[in-house]
């Protein structure tokens, strides 16, 4: 009587789930074909009736990426050229001139150029500003302008560039560039084993592993992994580094979507290279995605010690998805946890203030989680180190000089006042005051909340022409704003002169010479060579 019972009382909730998703489905499918009916409809009219030409393949391309917007700046759309980008990206390999080009205010400059690549060789330097490639004037082009820059091998490209105020000209032979996702290692004092990853693309883990090896026959006992400035890149890479160090079968990170297709645990697949050489993992607030899940494995496990500083938070995991005509939309689809079970992710993209910006989770939303032998770690704000260093966190006022590019250009002014110069570049106290003169002269400030309000106040005392009767009020403001900004420059000196020191040092001698002069000069590199030579401290820190 009992199973009978049961049945009647399973069948009809089971059949009420279905008719349930059912109606659900159909409700998501009737409103997306709505929406997508008067989207087509408005595009359709605007383009046919419209009283200037326009460019239905531009119109869409910016309809499509400022609608993803609204969700992460991770989900993006790929036209054909991005698509090409992406995949670059991954492999590590293209065919071009070998240097990072950058768009600023309408202006398309080399940020950095890579030693012995074609733009090297053409003697270009980072801080040109390319006007012409070939027979294209970059002054109206709207275009991605590194599409230009590469072609077939061999491929000659003439280009314009401004140098220090003077027009020149160069011819650039395009060949292959390979873009090393370990761009350097050595072997350092104590017979610590040093490695630089900096990206996570698909020869990642391999390159590691020779790294790794290479070192170990070298003679090393130690091993420190930097993955600081790491953007991140391809997941499955980031369980074969892991692998390197932890045993096979091991969870490293899980996803978990609202599509259970792709809920998913990654393991590791092979034997490790090293279960025991002690290891520690230096992370900043660069060390993002892929860099995080390595870091924080790591962390989870008790496999080795992480330091610097939290880490960007990217919590969040991306699939490129085909459309037609070689399009891609890149989505993100999940979110993934460390094996504690923790996401890491600092911004709420479900939540976002009156500017539009997605809101940071605050300390006291964090929640505790264990490591396998028992240490408490958080989720929520990127993956803390579990030894902090104060000199690999950036202050404020550091970071926004590095984005509005006042260091980068700065630079470039004391680079070409003294282009040959044997050892170490040095910034002294004078260069320091000339930096802060060149901001003036500039007009570039620290952009704070202060600064945007106080323009907002001009702007629109101006509109409502009241901007005579506040003007002595409002060069008062101004003044004590300048020498806030001052102070708070005065206060981070030494961070900004490291910041100046380090783009000169790699304007000459390239992005090798500052992993070199890293070795021998950097804190984080020192304490945690120190940590790992005391093997009391290492082993209380992971409570073996």
């Amino acid at each position: 009587m009992k199973r009978f019972f049961k049945k009647k009382i399973i069948i009809p909730v089971v059949t009420l789930s279905f008719l349930l998703i059912g109606v659900s489905f159909k409700n998501d499918f009737f409103e997306i074909a709505k929406q997508i009916e008067i989207f087509t409809g408005v595009f359709k009219t605007v383009n046919q009736n419209y009283v200037d030409e326009t460019n239905a393949g531009e119109l869409m391309d910016i309809a499509i990426k400022n609608m993803l917007k609204e969700l992460d700046p991770y989900t993006v759309f790929f036209n054909e050229q991005d698509v090409l980008k992406f995949k670059i990206n991954n492999t590590g390999e293209y065919t071009g001139i070998g240097a990072m080009v950058q768009r600023k205010d309408g202006k398309v400059y080399l940020k950095e150029v890579y030693k012995g690549f074609p733009a090297d060789k053409a003697g270009l330097k980072a801080g040109d500003e390319i006007t012409q490639i070939g027979d294209v004037s970059l002054k109206e082009y709207k275009e991605d302008a590194s599409q230009l820059l590469k072609g077939a091998k061999n491929t000659q490209v003439t280009i314009q560039y401004i140098r220090q105020g003077k027009q020149q000209n160069a011819t650039i032979i395009l060949n292959e560039v390979e873009i090393k996702a370990v761009p350097y290692y050595a072997l350092l004092k104590d017979k610590t084993g040093y490695i630089v990853l900096s990206k996570f693309n698909e020869k990642a883990s391999a390159e590691t592993k020779a790294a790794l090896l290479d070192l170990k026959q070298q003679g090393a006992t130690k091993i420190i992994l930097d993955l600081r400035g790491n953007p991140g890149g391809l997941l499955h890479e980031a369980v074969n580094i892991c692998n390197l160090f932890v045993a096979k079968n091991e969870l490293i990170v899980t996803t978990k979507s609202k599509n259970i297709k792709y809920n998913s645990e990654y393991r590791t697949k092979n034997e490790p290279s090293d279960l025991e050489i002690p290891l520690a993992v230096i992370v900043d607030g660069k060390s993002a995605s892929a860099s995080e899940i390595v870091a924080g494995a790591i962390q989870d496990l008790d496999r080795g010690v992480v330091l610097g500083s939290r880490s960007f938070g990217k919590g969040l995991v991306q699939r490129p998805l085909d459309l037609s005509y070689g399009t891609q939309v890149k989505v993100t689809i999940s979110r993934y946890y460390t094996p504690s079970g923790r996401c890491i992710q600092a911004l709420d993209y479900s939540k976002k203030d009156e500017n539009g910006k997605a809101i940071k989770k605050t300390q006291n939303e964090f929640n505790a989680f264990k490591t396998k032998a028992g240490r408490t770690v958080y989720d929520g704000g990127g993956v803390l180190p579990d030894v902090e260093i104060a000199s690999s966190k950036l202050a404020n006022s550091t970071d926004i000089l590095l984005k509005n590019d006042a260091i980068f250009n700065f630079a470039t002014q004391l680079y070409y006042k003294n282009p040959t110069i044997d050892g170490i570049p040095t910034v002294s106290d004078a260069d320091f005051l000339a930096f802060k003169s060149y901001l003036k002269q500039e007009k570039i400030t620290l952009d704070t909340e202060t600064h945007k309000a106080l323009k907002t106040v001009l702007e629109n005392a101006k509109k409502e022409k009241i901007e005579g009767q506040i003007a002595a009020e409002y060069k008062q403001l101004e003044v004590a704003l300048e020498k806030s900004q001052e102070a708070e420059l005065d206060k981070n000196k030494e961070q900004i002169k490291k910041q100046l020191q380090e783009e000169l040092i790699i304007r000459h001698q390239y992005r090798e010479g500052l992993y070199l002069f890293y070795t021998k000069n950097n804190p984080e590199i020192e304490q945690a060579i120190n940590l790992l030579n005391n093997s009391v401290q290492y082993a209380s820190i992971l409570k073996k």
